[in-house]
């Protein structure tokens, strides 16, 4: 076995090849290719989760086993640690394990860069993201690499936590505007793509709020509990998931709204459901996450691992 840790990741998993990978998996597994049991949470005490995750495709199968901690940021620590495991399908050995909270991070926001791709006005530039955590720090990167952004609008509940981000942001991207905004409402009504990216069970972004031609990515709520977007939003936008199945058991927003479901991100990259139709209509895309994009994206990092000689080699 072979073990990687965050820096390896980090290293091995670039966002443009992520954003790669992610595109093509998400057509594999809107054409059957994967075999993804739902997602199984397990509470540890508080607002903290055990997440596990298992599934498969030809070439791979494995399981990431997660903790969901949203107080660790202010920590200093990942709101997501754990662990994928890798095993090969000709014997059904584990042949990788690597840190699981970098490598969800980034298959996350590259999973917005390719629904932003598929989905956003040609033209958007403008960018607003709700929440100044690890996930925004990753989209920054998702969306520049797929819309030519030229000015970014921060909103986040936290100043210090805020300014902080601004001044990383900045000096990672110097080409780019980038600032706090005062109020939620107005950075988004500025903006063509907005991501909500927070750990709040409550709505964050608000349908009235919009703007006709505006595409949005809406990440943070994973379980069916929370709600980052109000009702109108879902009136409003046309929504798209990574998979349908997962969204309607545990997107809080579709649960009980089959029909605001226009389909699946990967249909729409394979040609085989419609897209954005009209440069007015607002686009959507509810991403809740799917094993197989941890799985592609760990057998990425473990090939090119092997290629470089990276990581610890263990028995096992």
């Amino acid at each position: 076995m072979r073990v990687l840790s965050n820096d390896d990741v980090a290293d091995l998993l670039p966002m443009a090849e992520a954003i790669e990978i992610v595109d093509r998996t998400m057509r594999r597994v809107s054409s059957g290719e994967a075999v993804m049991p739902l997602r199984h949470a397990v509470p540890v005490g508080g607002a903290n989760l055990m997440g596990v995750m298992s599934g498969s495709m030809p070439e791979v199968f494995g399981v990431k086993l997660v903790s969901l901690f949203p107080q660790n940021p202010a920590r200093g620590l990942s709101g997501h640690r754990g662990a994928v495991v890798l095993f090969e399908p000709e014997t059904g050995g584990a042949v990788a394990m690597m840190d699981a909270g970098l490598l969800t991070a980034i298959r996350t926001a590259a999973a917005s860069g390719v629904a932003t791709r598929a989905l956003a006005r040609a033209d958007a530039t403008r960018l607003c993201l709700i929440g100044a955590g690890e996930q925004a720090w990753h989209h920054l990167a998702a969306i520049c690499a797929v819309r030519p952004v030229s000015s970014v609008e921060i909103v986040a509940r936290d100043p210090q936590r805020t300014d902080d981000f601004v001044r990383r942001a900045t000096a990672a991207h110097p080409g780019l505007s980038i600032r706090a905004a005062d109020r939620a409402e107005s950075a988004v009504a500025r903006a063509d793509i907005v991501c909500t990216v927070t750990s709040s069970p409550t709505p964050v972004l608000r349908g009235a709020w919009l703007q006709a031609g505006q595409h949005l990515n809406i990440v943070g709520a994973s379980v069916a509990s929370k709600c980052e977007v109000d009702e109108a939003v879902v009136n409003r936008a046309r929504v798209w998931v990574d998979s349908r199945a997962s969204a309607l058991a545990q997107a809080g927003e579709l649960v009980d709204r089959p029909e605001a479901i226009v389909g699946e991100i990967g249909a729409v990259l394979d040609g085989a459901a419609p897209g954005r139709s009209d440069p007015a209509q607002i686009t959507a895309y509810r991403s809740l996450g799917v094993i197989a994009q941890d799985l592609a994206c760990a057998a990425h990092v473990l090939a090119r691992a092997e290629a470089e000689n990276r990581g610890t080699r263990v028995a096992f």
